[in-house]
């Protein structure tokens, strides 16, 4: 039985879904602003947004916020962290990979996770100690005990250009070894599949906290770990993160170790 939380961040990230599909056929009208080199927000990411923080003010009026569009709205060690469309950029080009992704964290501690992809019509969520699901069939992440035969996913630093050249050294390395990496354009839908057992382990730099909150929370309560590149535990602070079962994580950092620069570690 899902907790109330879940149920409450599920209508929230279904609301947000009808905006998205709403718009999907009229993307070439929508006014889309760069805020950084090469990094979109378009009206259908506020709008989403609007829809998560209605829904989840409504029911916790007392908790924090933290938008990717909004940004921090109110203050409490309870906070909700929202990506209302994880992957813009695919979605303004009609590529059909993004999501709705809502966690919630106590006091620093990642309780509960959602993320929607409403094209497929799949759910992930996650409660701490609860286990993982997608449409409501429990999840794991996959039993590969290394990077041979692994199929890696890792995104591109394209607001950190300057990380180009380690990601570059990184992906060589890593393909050594492993059987394929994909690149999607949605790190919390990445995050999903590897929970789902879809993809074996992900790796990644920079990422912001909406950006991974809920999907760290779904391959951990999978049965996998989150790390940063040198192996820390836990959502990094750095953004940079890697993810997958405890063999695949263990082995991605210890194949990346040596091309990191010291700002990556």
């Amino acid at each position: 039985m899902p907790r109330p939380a879940v149920n409450v961040a599920v209508r929230a990230a279904r609301a947000a879904g009808a905006v998205i599909l709403r718009y999907m056929n009229r993307v070439e009208g929508l006014a889309v602003e760069e805020k950084a080199r090469n990094d979109y927000v378009s009206e259908v990411d506020r709008l989403a947004e609007a829809e998560i923080i209605r829904e989840l003010r409504r029911a916790y009026p007392d908790h924090a916020i933290l938008g990717e569009e909004s940004g921090q709205i109110g203050k409490s060690d309870k906070v909700w962290i929202v990506d209302p469309l994880d992957g813009t950029h695919n979605y303004l080009r009609g590529f059909p990979h993004f999501c709705v992704s809502i966690g919630f964290r106590d006091h620093g501690d990642l309780v509960y996770g959602v993320i929607y992809d409403p094209l497929r019509d799949e759910l992930f969520t996650a409660s701490k100690g609860d286990g993982a699901f997608v449409n409501d069939r429990r999840m794991r992440v996959t039993k590969r005990e290394g990077l041979q035969g692994a199929l890696l996913v890792t995104g591109f630093p394209y607001r950190q250009r300057e990380h180009i050249e380690p990601q570059l050294a990184m992906t060589r390395a890593l393909l050594r070894e492993a059987e394929d990496i994909r690149r999607t354009g949605s790190a919390a839908l990445d995050l999903a599949y590897v929970a789902a057992g879809r993809l074996d382990g992900y790796f990644e730099i920079g990422l912001k906290p909406w950006d991974m909150a809920a999907g760290c929370l779904l391959v951990r309560e999978a049965g996998g770990k989150f790390c940063d590149f040198t192996g820390a535990d836990g959502m990094p602070a750095s953004g940079n993160l890697v993810a997958g079962n405890h063999h695949v994580t263990a082995a991605i950092v210890k194949a990346i170790a040596p091309e990191l620069t010291p700002t990556l570690r």
